[in-house]
């Protein structure tokens, strides 16, 4: 079978597309086809040795996929021969055929498409996660996001929506803008793309949000974004740190003093392993709202499989607008 191969840290350009033995389903395990693979910005961390998972070489990176059964491993029930699912696997997405442990698999409804499929899991699960568990996000309130036209930001406006909170969606171009407003957003505006005086940024999410300030923000950018962001919380609100494709922040502490607020640390993939059961509560939750139409994957380019470091690249260049996937 083809895989698209890590053999050394790197950049794009550096993984290999190779013919590699076929995975056999061991005990508790589901030898699946995999027909499509979002990437996400782990992706590129994932590559280059700065991700805090840091599987053994060679890998195929690739987080969240979706496909079909192919065999059943030993004490798997409930699974069989040509089951349609989708599962969040940290890596190896990008290969023909994937191990999956048959308690991490979901299945996929057969009228949703294996690209939507396997665009849903990190970033919605990410999203509601983070705005219900970490954000306390409640009607009526303010919501802030950053980025807000990847695929972290327009989970958070779909689901921020959701959730009845108003919404203001921060992005770097018009034509995201445009994005965010399709995805629901009540409110946009563009922030430079590069270097940008720091009191002007700040005055921009001041003016956007309002004299009241964002109850909640949700910021998967970081870097010089983040502390002008953070000018602009209400009295005691919310402040979630997601990721950071634009650099690691440092914050004075003394803002967090005066506006009396919390910053909040957003890890999904340790929250489903720690509790597994308000994880599953919380996907179904993102199918009731995907059948009701508040929320679906935008997809805006697929790639074959040969050409996922493109898409890799692409956001780490930060041009993705929505999710991108691989098919296979």
């Amino acid at each position: 079978m083809k895989a698209l191969l890590s053999h050394e840290p790197g950049a794009p350009e550096t993984l290999r597309l190779e013919d590699v033995a076929e995975p056999a389903a061991g005990p508790g395990e589901l030898l699946v086809r995999v027909r499509a693979c979002a990437m996400n910005f782990p992706d590129v961390l994932i590559i280059e040795d700065k991700y805090q998972l840091k599987p053994q070489r060679p890998f195929a990176p690739g987080g969240e996929i979706a496909g079909e059964v192919i065999a059943t491993g030993e004490g798997v029930s409930g699974w069989k021969p040509g089951d349609r699912l989708i599962a969040a696997l940290g890596f190896g997405g990008l290969a023909e055929q994937v191990l999956v442990p048959a308690n991490r698999a979901i299945p996929l409804p057969a009228e949703r498409s294996f690209e939507e499929g396997s665009a849903l899991l990190m970033t919605y699960a990410t999203v509601i996660h983070a705005l219900v568990d970490r954000g306390k996000l409640q009607a009526g309130q303010t919501l802030l996001v950053l980025g807000a036209a990847g695929g972290i930001g327009i989970a958070s406006i779909e689901i921020g929506k959701a959730l009845g909170a108003r919404v203001i969606a921060a992005v770097s171009s018009d034509v995201k803008a445009q994005a965010a407003r399709d995805a629901g957003a009540d409110a946009t505006l563009v922030y430079p793309a590069g270097d940008a005086d720091p009191r002007a940024l700040s005055q921009l999410f001041k003016d956007a949000v309002g004299l009241a300030g964002a109850d909640v923000i949700l910021d998967p950018v970081g870097g010089p974004y983040t502390e002008a962001a953070l000018r602009s919380i209400a009295w005691e609100g919310r402040f979630l740190v997601v990721g950071f494709p634009a650099g690691i922040a440092k914050l004075p502490l003394n803002l967090t003093l005066l506006k009396s607020c919390d910053v909040c640390g957003v890890f999904w993939g340790a929250f489903a392993a720690r509790d597994p059961k308000a994880n599953a509560a919380y996907v179904e939750q993102l199918f009731r709202w995907w059948g009701e139409g508040k929320i679906a994957p935008k997809i805006s380019a697929t790639y074959p499989l040969e050409r996922a470091g493109e898409a890799i690249e692409a956001l780490r260049d930060r041009k993705a607008v929505g999710k991108l996937v691989v098919t296979l």
